[in-house]
């Protein structure tokens, strides 16, 4: 292994260094590559190639926005990476104008991802960002990385330097406290439905499976489960700890939460206040597409045209009080249903964990910059309207921030739909120009008394 050493000039940082390359940050390498007068960039990813959730790509299942949400047309619509231009060069833009999909299917929006990566200059995966800190004597960022190789194990380290950071480093799956020592066992079948495809077999195999988890993924996994298996002998549980199997708010104006005039508004609330609102705001972007509800029941109903009733129990506003392991090949779950007040005990061969995701945790990467970081009452970062950390003035360099910001932006940080304006909102901000225009005003809705609410 070398030694660290610089990988760009000292004198010639680059502009933008980028931790992390999921849709975000290659929406923002994307529209990065089109600023006139050109950016030097630079995107580091220790994942050897992109993938978008390879684990959840059930066929069939679509994006929950429309194809319109890709890495760049809401910014610029004439841009080389857009998802129309993907079709183009594949000759399949009629084939897509007869089709007539606005909600195109998620396979279909990885592999419109990896082509962007794949020819998209200034991406290095396979290399992991360890460390960033400020070098008040140049004036830069030093990011400190690894370079790994194809089986993921350390091959050489390396420096480069930057005078602006883009943080992207995503989500991971959240397991819930009392099924985290079942689901760290490599023996114990319980999985997190970001795992689902690369376990369906075995999942097909077992006698019983238990779901747990009221979103998208859980009704998703439920689906593919139920008709995967023979009617009259289904045997699989759903758990969900809401009170209902909610469709998720997909009216016009709902969707109006999803804009950026609902983000300023949001970003202006008090501290206090945006923290009461992200939880009861679940059923904005936590509910079950209605589609998707209805294939379900379709289901169910088709297998109960016989007279019999399928084995499939649908249970919500449960939650899982203790799990463990029962001899040698079950998993037994003490479950609590809330309203009820009442307990029981669910035997089972397999657990599907649909429980979500969570915002990594920025506190590793940022290590080395604690000492100029500006916390809210929580302990968290603060961030501003522009996507930046607030730092110290003493620090003239500027890290932004991509899906890590829900506490201080709303429920729209994790949303595809915004990832182009919120990359432009940082371009334009870093360039001090406005290299892509943004609309003013995007919703019918105006949040607030105070249209133009600042805090």
């Amino acid at each position: 292994m070398t030694a660290p050493g610089p990988q760009s000039n000292l004198d010639q940082p680059h502009d933008l260094v980028g931790v992390g390359i999921g849709p975000f940050n290659l929406s923002l390498a994307a529209l990065a590559h089109g600023v006139p007068g050109g950016l030097a960039t630079a995107f580091y990813e220790q994942r050897p190639t992109f993938r978008w959730h390879p684990g959840l790509l059930i066929e069939g299942t679509t994006l929950q926005v429309p194809f319109l949400a890709d890495l760049v047309t809401l910014a610029d619509p004439t841009s080389p990476w857009s998802f129309l231009n993907y079709l183009r060069g594949r000759e399949r833009l009629f084939p897509f104008y007869f089709a007539e999909k606005f909600h195109i299917q998620r396979a279909e929006y990885d592999a419109y991802c990896r082509w962007v990566s794949d020819h998209l200059p200034g991406l290095h995966f396979g290399h992991q960002v360890d460390a960033v800190r400020w070098n008040n004597e140049r004036d830069v960022f030093e990011v400190d990385y690894t370079q790994l190789d194809a089986g993921g194990e350390a091959e050489a380290l390396g420096r480069t330097h930057a005078r602006h950071l883009v943080l992207g480093v995503g989500t991971e799956p959240y397991i819930p406290e009392p099924l985290r020592p079942l689901a760290a066992a490599p023996t114990v079948p319980v999985f997190h439905s970001s795992d689902y495809l690369h376990h369906r077999n075995r999942l097909a195999a077992a006698d019983h499976v238990t779901v747990i988890g009221s979103g998208q993924s859980g009704a998703e996994v439920f689906l593919d489960l139920l008709r995967a298996r023979p009617a009259g002998a289904e045997r699989i549980h759903w758990l969900a700890r809401t009170e209902a199997f909610a469709p998720m708010e997909y009216s016009k104006l709902g969707l109006e939460h999803f804009t950026p005039d609902y983000t300023r508004y949001f970003h202006a609330l008090p501290e206090h206040v945006r923290n009461e609102l992200v939880p009861r705001q679940w059923q904005l972007h936590k509910g079950i597409d209605a589609d998707t509800i209805a294939a379900i029941h379709d289901e169910l109903y088709r297998r109960s045209l016989d007279g019999g009733w399928p084995d499939a129990v649908l249970t919500p506003g449960v939650h899982v009080r203790t799990a463990g392991r029962l001899a040698t090949t079950k998993v037994e779950l003490h479950v609590e249903h809330v309203q009820q007040g009442t307990r029981d005990r669910i035997v089972t061969d397999a657990v599907v964990l649909a429980t979500g995701y969570r915002e990594r945790p920025l506190d590793g990467i940022l290590a080395g910059l604690d000492p100029y970081l500006r916390r809210d009452a929580a302990g968290r970062p603060r961030i501003d309207d522009q996507y930046r950390l607030v730092l110290d003035p003493s620090v003239t360099g500027a890290v932004h921030v991509q899906n890590a910001e829900t506490h201080t932006h709303g429920v729209g940080t994790p949303d595809l739909g915004l990832a182009a304006w919120r990359a432009a909102t940082i371009l334009n901000s870093l360039t001090g120009k406005e290299p892509y225009p943004l609309p003013r005003r995007t919703a019918f809705t105006r949040f607030g008394l105070l249209p133009e609410q600042r805090r």
